[in-house]
């Protein structure tokens, strides 16, 4: 596995900083957020001083039902492709279900679930892995996430189906350590003894990252300091396992580089302390055809999406909690969700926040208590703008009608011109507003 070293997740509010930062060498970015023919000129000047760029994805949904979508795949790939980079990541969690597997409305998450520790869980996930690898042009890894609640009746520990992954797949695995602490905090798992279960020796990289804890529950926000707990996880990984790469991600309320600088000064001074790693049996990769769909998944998949379709309905579309799960926690999720998916709404339509001013989040939360997302985000600007022009809202007329010229000008098929076309086809869509 090449050598990354210690990085940084690459942001646009922090892209120039980056540039200057000493001691960084490699970049992450979000997969989703980049384009391969109109790359940051950020990107450009980082690639062409040799810094390692890897894309990371977030929509995949590997841990879902479904087969991975061919568009997703390929985007994935170009990605890698157009940046040069020696791998690409993802995550082991589920984005959406539903949908003609269960007879149900489609729906999205906007932010990782966990996935069942089950053996059908694993079974879907490693041929879903395998069907992965096969598109892409560099090898994958993959990500554990965090969780704020706990399936019931699981199967396997962390350490345990990450382990199985790997050995039936030959993936590679991104450990989050800022995750494990968060599993610890949430679930009460122990990170000491996920880290003795993983195949260490597959780890491709390791993420570092910041959260909060409010009311007995953590939240890995990736807007605040690393704390001491998660540095502390990541010793006990570098004593066992010399780790390809480390890699700080932060995502919102960017301090001053300067405090960047001494966040990653103190994960390489846990990496590099100077000290050989624990000696562990090497980790060899089992990739036998055939080896993930030992057992017809068929079945396991139309289980996997009855649960997650039930779960992800609970948290988002308000029907009843699943048996067996945390009332509490399912509340905390949901709220989460929600409020994950108002903070991307208002960056994908920056225009919002500033058109509804100090009332954008309350009235966002109250569509999104009503509404699940049934597409991507900019498709959810467009719902929740449509749900406000039809109640009538907001009071004020100038804004509305601001609010209305906004939709109009995004929910046609091509901008807005002056032709007579153009002018029946907003004139159909005000009816419908009024309606």
């Amino acid at each position: 596995m090449e050598r990354l070293g210690v990085g940084i997740g690459w942001r646009p509010e922090i892209a120039e900083a980056v540039e200057r930062m000493p001691g960084v060498d490699w970049v992450e970015i979000v997969s989703e957020n980049v384009c391969p023919g109109h790359l940051p000129e950020s990107l450009r000047r980082l690639r062409e001083r040799g810094t390692t760029v890897v894309p990371h994805g977030v929509s995949l949904g590997l841990g879902g039902a479904e087969r991975p979508d061919e568009r997703r795949l390929k985007a994935l790939a170009e990605r890698a492709e157009a940046l040069g980079s020696p791998l690409v990541s993802e995550h082991i969690a589920f984005v959406r279900a539903g949908g003609a597997p269960t007879g149900s409305p489609r729906l999205e998450a906007g932010h990782l679930l966990p996935v069942p520790r089950t053996r059908d869980a694993l079974d879907v996930l490693c041929e879903n892995v395998r069907i992965a690898q096969e598109a892409l042009p560099v090898p994958l890894a993959l990500e554990n996430i965090a969780a704020l609640l706990t399936w019931p009746d699981e199967e396997l520990t962390e350490g345990q189906f990450l382990y199985e992954l790997a050995d039936r797949t030959g993936v590679r695995l991104l450990i989050d350590v800022a995750n494990l602490h968060t599993n610890h905090v949430n679930r009460g798992e122990d990170p000491a003894r996920a880290l003795a279960e993983l195949p260490l020796e597959a780890i491709a990289y390791v993420h570092v990252a910041g959260g909060f804890e409010r009311d007995g529950v953590w939240h890995d926000s990736h807007a605040h300091p690393v704390p001491q707990p998660v540095l502390g996880i990541l010793a006990d990984l570098a004593s066992r396992v010399s780790p390809p790469g480390v890699l700080l991600e932060r995502d919102e309320n960017f301090p001053e580089p300067a405090e960047l600088e001494r966040e990653l000064g103190a994960i390489r001074k846990v990496v590099e302390p100077g000290r050989p790693p624990a000696v562990r049996e090497p980790y060899e990769a089992v990739r036998a055809p055939g080896a993930a769909d030992a057992h017809a998944t068929g079945p396991a998949r139309q289980r996997l999406a009855l649960a997650q379709t039930a779960l992800l309905s609970a948290l988002v579309a308000g029907t009843p909690v699943p048996e067996g799960f945390d009332r509490a926690r399912m509340g905390v999720q949901a709220r989460a969700l929600a409020a994950k998916r108002a903070d991307v709404v208002a960056k994908v339509a920056p225009e919002l926040p500033v058109l509804l001013g100090a009332g954008y989040r309350a009235a966002f939360l109250a569509y999104a208590r009503t509404r699940p997302m049934s597409g991507g985000h900019r498709q959810d600007a467009l719902d929740f703008v449509a749900s406000l022009l039809r109640a009538g809202r907001p009071d004020d007329p100038a804004v509305r009608r601001a609010l209305r010229e906004w939709w109009l000008e995004r929910s046609g098929p091509a901008p807005r011109s002056g032709g007579p076309a153009a002018r029946v086809a907003r004139a159909a869509r005000k009816v419908l507003l009024r309606r």
